[in-house]
């Protein structure tokens, strides 16, 4: 018997709560597979009273699942071992038995950080300077250093005195003007091999073929959920190019990144925020610059998890969600924040767009300069009432049996417009931070 592959894919801009969403699934998961992104992702999870802040773990490993870490993402194991301790300071134990972490994935130096900073490219488009970027064009180059490298003590040590050498010429002699005070960084091979290559023998007992393992287990009838990292309009080939990630968040990714046949996935989850969030540069059709924005981002908390970026927000984006729909090919959706609409007034959704050519489109363009052009057309909706947390979790409570029909009306009106523009079932509504505040469309 062939077992369920779910791929959970942030819709919009990333930001969207994925990391609630997986923990969720993962209750009946028997594995959790991270198949794309590096330390630049934060996944946020508020359990038991306490909140747990993952940036390159998948999410299953607050719930003691088996949680892999594929190919297609990139590593920087002094970040891995930081997530590792902070967890254990947490009362979370992530050893060999929980976490698994492919040969083949990437891993990320102290130059990927250095190029990028030297290069400004972060700068240019607002990336969190993880060293992300260069470490997926090493990897692209057929340049990079894997993980099964960095556990091999011997041929580390000749890797890296291989490489850092040439790196160091290529930040001084290519990139030494880009660099904030003027010099470049030095990259002290000895410095550089005595850092890493204690990490490598930490985290040999990691080591596995992920992809193996996920086809296993799928061949063996269990299910297997797929988390992304950012989301779909960030993705490096249908993102708003060149404001996107170095990877592909979209569903198909799942397979590229995890080493699986498109047969092996399901479902795909798309992960909704009930209104839209952006970091850093790049078109944003909705955005709002006044008193509602600031109320919105002061209510949902929208500061990043990975770098505390103040976030943009904006009214939901229907036109981006279609475009996300196409993408990825949703077959639910999970609405996330809806709570944070409370006592905003009437609410607003974008359900087409005026373009320079006077033509009107109700799907996001492919062109990035014209989306930036693109001026919403929107359809006003009823406000949702400003309900206390108390309130908000006594319509969880009500939710169970009831589903949606728990929600105050003109929230349950918002979802169900939504799921009408979308043509996409809602599985789950969610009204407050912790995994226990979700409303679900069937108990």
């Amino acid at each position: 018997m062939m077992g369920r592959g779910i791929v959970v894919v942030g819709s919009q801009f990333g930001d969207e709560g994925k990391g609630k969403i997986v923990d969720t699934l993962s209750d009946n998961a028997d594995i959790v597979a991270r198949y794309q992104g590096g330390g630049n992702a934060g996944h946020t999870i508020v359990a038991n009273g306490k909140t747990f802040k993952l940036h390159l773990l998948p999410s299953g490993v607050v719930r003691g699942k088996r949680s892999l870490i594929c190919a297609g993402v990139v590593v920087d194991p002094r970040i891995l071992c930081a997530e590792i301790d902070e967890l254990s300071a947490l009362g979370i134990v992530v050893g060999p038995s929980v976490l698994g972490i492919d040969v083949r994935t990437h891993v990320i130096f102290p130059w990927h950080q250095a190029l990028e900073a030297a290069s400004g490219s972060g700068k240019k488009i607002g990336t969190t300077g993880k060293g992300i970027g260069p470490a997926y064009e090493d990897a692209a180059a057929r340049t990079g250093l894997r993980f099964g490298e960095l556990i091999d003590s011997q041929g580390l040590v000749a890797r890296l005195r291989e490489i850092a050498p040439s790196k160091q010429r290529l930040i001084q002699g290519v990139y030494a003007s880009g660099v904030d005070d003027g010099g470049a960084p030095e990259m002290d091979v000895e410095k550089i091999i005595s850092a890493y290559s204690p990490l490598g023998t930490l985290l040999a007992p990691f080591a596995c073929d992920t992809s193996h393992e996920i086809n296993s287990a799928l061949r063996g009838g269990k299910r297997v959920l797929f988390e992304g990292a950012q989301g779909t309009f960030l993705d490096k080939e249908f993102g708003t190019y060149p404001f996107v990630t170095s990877s592909h968040p979209i569903a198909g990714g799942a397979c590229t990144g995890a080493g699986v046949g498109p047969t092996a996935i399901s479902e795909v989850h798309g992960v909704v925020k009930a209104y839209t969030t952006r970091v850093g540069a790049g078109p944003f059709p909705t955005e709002l610059a006044d008193g509602v924005g600031e109320l919105i981002t002061q209510k949902g908390r929208e500061f990043g998890t990975t770098t505390g970026r103040r976030r943009r927000v904006g009214w939901l984006d229907a036109c981006l969600l279609r475009r996300s729909c196409e993408l990825n090919g949703f077959t639910c959706i999970h609405i996330t924040k809806l709570d944070i609409l409370g006592g905003i007034g009437k609410l607003k959704v974008a359900t087409s767009y005026a373009l320079p050519d006077g033509a009107v489109t109700d799907i996001a363009p492919a062109d990035t300069e014209l989306l930036e052009k693109a001026i919403p057309n929107y359809e006003e909706l009823d406000g949702i009432p400003d309900f206390s947390g108390e309130e908000w979790r006594a319509a969880v409570d009500g939710g169970k049996g009831n589903g949606f029909n728990a929600l105050p009306t003109n929230a349950l009106a918002y979802v169900r417009r939504i799921e009408g523009i979308l043509g996409v079932p809602a599985a789950s509504v969610s009204v407050g931070p912790g995994r226990e505040e979700i409303i679900r469309a069937k108990d």
